[in-house]
């Protein structure tokens, strides 16, 4: 027979749960989508989808971070999990390693969110994109990891350069830290496909004239090194919370699809720490015509692509 605490506990920790889960369903209500399993050319139901990634070591949500639907998907793929398993860590691009103590002390009750919010540099949005996940963490005792590298260090190797970047880090120890302490950055498909993306965009002097060919090519190849310390650290951070769980823990990270469509970026720099692990990776990508969506353009994208309702242009 259960004790008289115990028995509390239990009653408070049932109540969190259905809260929780009522959190997420009135939050994503239904939301339009359709699911494709890349692996078997053939589209399926979010459910069979989440039947099959529970069993991952590692599962990304790459988003686009402008697409509200995205978002409720993704709150509702956590609460699918937690309907199969217990042992679960969320990560997050959306907060930097050097936030990670606030993000704890919020998590167990040491601080108000106010302080937390205030400390911790939420992404714009935050209330409406990824409190509800962070919420629903909380309320089922889930890590919460700070995955991504500080951004002032990010931007200080898209104008130094990665080495030079890392020998000015070297000087700071307590800062160094936060980035990943092995950083590669090879000229492979990953790099390929970054170059081609920011080749269409307008260039980052903001005068395209006034750049040359190789002041071109020198301004990309920084970009790209800053991208690398971004995957390297968000890998190094996965998979440092991946050995620090228990066994069979699943760690979901949220992040740009960009850096882990194709299984390449950060899913690469994660693999590559975990051999042998399964790291499974969802894409949401937003569409006009659902029903048009047939999956041929987005077949090695990912795992699981799932397409959502993209929000109407704006006038």
């Amino acid at each position: 027979m259960l004790s008289k605490n115990r028995l509390f506990i239990v009653i408070v920790q049932a109540v969190s749960i259905v809260i929780a889960s009522a959190a997420v369903s009135a939050q994503s209500s239904y939301v339009p989508h359709r699911v494709y399993d890349a692996r078997n050319k053939r589209f399926t139901d979010f459910e069979s989808m989440i039947a099959d990634v529970m069993s991952a070591d590692v599962l990304f949500l790459g988003e686009q971070h402008d697409d509200p639907s995205t978002h409720q998907l993704e709150a509702a793929t956590l609460e699918g999990l937690a309907r199969r398993r217990s042992n679960v860590v969320l990560a997050m691009e959306m907060f930097e390693r050097d936030v990670q103590r606030p993000l704890d002390d919020y998590l167990n009750g040491r601080m108000p969110e106010s302080a937390f919010l205030a400390t911790s540099r939420p992404w714009p949005r935050y209330a409406t994109d990824y409190r509800p996940m962070v919420e629903f963490a909380r309320l089922w005792k889930w890590p919460v990891i700070a995955s991504d590298v500080p951004r002032r260090q990010a931007s200080l190797v898209s104008r130094l350069g990665l080495t030079g970047a890392l020998d000015s880090l070297n000087k700071l120890p307590a800062d160094r830290a936060f980035a990943a302490h092995d950083v590669i950055c090879p000229h492979d498909d990953y790099f390929e496909r970054f170059a081609k993306t920011m080749g269409d965009m307008p260039s980052h002097s903001g005068d395209s004239t006034k750049e040359s060919a190789s002041e071109k090519v020198a301004t990309i190849e920084r970009i790209y090194q800053a991208q690398c310390i971004k995957d390297e650290t968000m890998g190094e951070s996965i998979a440092t919370a991946y050995l620090a769980a228990p066994p069979r823990a699943l760690v979901v990270h949220v992040n740009g699809a960009f850096h882990s469509d194709f299984a390449y970026g950060t899913a690469a720099r994660a693999q590559r720490r975990l051999s042998g692990k399964r790291v499974a990776v969802v894409s949401f990508v937003p569409v006009k015509d659902l029903d048009a969506a047939d999956g041929k353009d987005q077949r090695k994208v990912a795992d699981y692509v799932v397409f959502t309702l993209a929000p109407p242009a704006k006038p």
